[in-house]
């Protein structure tokens, strides 16, 4: 690649943005892209998602991108149902297909793959931190939620499993793994030497309070969790400067009974193995806390911070917490939101976890603030949809991707003004994470990875229960943002260091080389007289479609010349496109 070529195609990552926004980190990339022939005519409203965004835009007078083309649309929802490059038969019978229903027929047969189970087993292993803390624990969580996204079982059934789960050991009973990970470690030779778990209890209870709060309902409530509210969040969050730090104690409180007891053997705790099961006295709201302020004193007694609704008489009380939880209308819409995020660019509500309940409904907002969702009624639209089908992520994930809304084009003609990020005016950019664009480097190159998982080996990322590999390998996922699964997952920065491994990482240099079984191995042996069937390949294989004419130009003058080391160039190239690490 010329040198040119590669400031230019690498430029959104060196460059310091004009603007944060989506849409202008969008507009830069679609810049790169090749010229593609879009799909005519008017904007089809294919079902409520429709109505809402494109109504909005029609109100306001925002223009609109065009819908994408099928190789675009082909690339795009792969990537983001499955976590894969289309393979070239794929490509060649999607746009040799005429069927009207074929985008609808994709999805469908997208969203019944194991590709599919897999790309979404590792984002939810990634949202519970999934690592070590588990044990052998990580295996079997991960199994269970591929079993769970394999059947479609209702998301709300998964979530009211994990909250109230008890076992004998965390190694048996997959659910119950999400609470073990949360464990706060505690002293090592606790003085009242009661605490044979080494585990501090309270903060455990505490961590999980956060946990199910963030991600179940969209709500931080971190902050009260050490100090009310007032005082401290009334220029952040509204509703939560309203709350106070014992009603953290209170939602806390239907944890207070749980039990985390370190698993001992031969008189040695077994460090990731834990019982936990409902016999610890309650929520001690003036007990010691390792991480936190003192604890003050106040009532214990369980009360649902969203409603104040206390269990029923009798009732365990986690399974009454989450009874409540998946009952409220904040979780359907939390859980629209993130998965909108998810394939949208970002959500009606942003961050997801940062739901401020005082500014969801226009009627009824706090003077002086503006209203938080970009779409409310769109919001609330998708969390009745959601209801209404069961709590299925497969139904959810399908309304979004069949909407012409998900199907408009990253290519944008005319100008571009940030403002119309809010509106969803085009398809908004995303790069691709570390263990998607490690699977398409295996792919397009024919040359999986070689990954240790438990007794066996794997040779793509996402096949995996958490983040393996040595060397360059581990170098490459790890500048590429792959999470250790410490500390909560961040948005993907770019850094120089990225474009710098794409062009000289064994990760990508070895992949290309005519050797080893390698796809450039297999093209050259199989058209030693068709060098312009060669370069047809390699971009199928790695863009999702056809070269232009000015590209296959450039490649066939590559080949002529040397035929290896033309195609094994032609290939290093096509992957250090700024089109081929952004899904768009």
């Amino acid at each position: 690649m010329a040198s040119d070529r590669f400031a230019e195609a690498h430029a959104p990552l060196f460059r310091p943005p004009s603007s944060t926004s989506t849409g202008a980190v969008t507009d830069r990339v679609a810049r790169s892209l090749p010229a593609a022939s879009l799909a005519a005519g008017g904007i089809p409203m294919r079902n409520f998602i429709d109505e809402h965004i494109f109504g909005k835009m029609r109100r306001d007078r925002v223009p609109h991108a065009s819908l994408s083309s099928d190789y675009e649309f082909l690339r795009r929802v792969t990537l983001d149902l499955t976590g894969r490059l289309a393979s070239t038969d794929q490509v060649r019978a999607f746009i040799a297909d005429r069927d009207p229903a074929k985008r609808d027929k994709l999805i469908g047969q997208l969203l019944q793959s194991e590709a599919y189970v897999d790309k979404w087993a590792y984002f939810f292993m990634d949202l519970f931190r999934a690592n070590g803390k588990m044990g052998r624990g990580q295996d079997l969580f991960h199994y269970w939620m591929k079993e769970n996204l394999s059947v479609d079982r209702p998301y709300d059934d998964v979530v009211r499993s994990i909250i109230g789960a008890s076992a004998k050991s965390n190694h048996v009973v997959a659910a119950v793994n999400v609470i073990a990970r949360e464990h706060v470690q505690g002293k090592p030779h606790p003085e009242d030497g009661d605490d044979f778990g080494m585990v501090q209890q309270l903060d455990t209870d505490d961590e999980l309070s956060i946990l199910y709060a963030k991600t179940f309902l969209g709500i931080n409530t971190s902050c009260i969790s050490c100090h009310d509210g007032r005082g401290h969040l009334e220029k952040v969050n509204v509703w939560l400067s309203g709350k106070k730090r014992s009603d953290f104690f209170q939602n806390t409180g239907f944890l207070g009974h749980s039990r985390y007891l370190m698993y001992w053997e031969h008189g040695k705790p077994q460090s990731g193995e834990f019982l936990i099961d409902d016999a610890n006295a309650g929520y001690n709201t003036k007990g010691a806390s390792m991480i936190r302020v003192p604890r003050f004193g106040g009532a214990a007694d369980p009360a649902f911070i969203l409603t104040g609704a206390r269990p029923r008489p009798g009732a365990e009380p986690r399974e009454e917490f989450g009874r409540m939880l998946t009952a409220h209308p904040q979780f359907a819409r939390a859980t629209v939101n993130l998965f909108w995020s998810r394939l949208m660019g970002f959500g009606i509500v942003e961050p997801f976890d940062e739901f401020d309940l005082a500014r969801q409904d226009a009627a009824h907002l706090p003077a002086g603030w503006a209203l938080q969702p970009s779409h409310p009624e769109l919001l609330d639209a998708l969390a009745r949809d959601f209801r209404t089908s069961g709590y299925s992520l497969r139904h959810l994930l399908g309304q979004i991707c069949r909407s012409s809304a998900y199907q408009l084009s990253a290519r944008f003609n005319g100008e571009w003004k940030d403002q119309y990020t809010k509106f969803y005016a085009r398809k908004f950019v995303r790069m691709l994470t570390a263990e998607e664009l490690h699977d398409a480097i295996a792919v397009s190159t024919e040359r999986p990875g070689d990954f240790k998982f438990g007794s066996q080996r794997a040779g793509m990322a996402m096949h995996l229960s958490g983040p393996e590999g040595n060397g360059d390998v581990r170098y490459f996922m790890q500048t590429f943002g792959q999470s250790n699964r410490n500390n909560p997952t961040r948005p993907l920065a770019g850094s120089p260091l990225q474009p710098l491994l794409l062009m000289q990482s064994p990760v990508v240099t070895e992949r290309v080389r005519a050797e080893k079984d390698s796809r450039i191995a297999r093209l050259l042996a199989s058209y030693p007289n068709d060098d312009a069937r060669v370069v047809e390949e390699l971009f199928l294989a790695t863009l999702s479609r056809p070269p232009s004419a000015t590209e296959r130009e450039v490649a066939l003058a590559a080949l002529a010349k040397d035929r290896v080391e033309g195609a094994q160039n032609l290939h290093w190239a096509l992957i250090n496109q700024v089109e081929f690490f952004f899904n768009y």
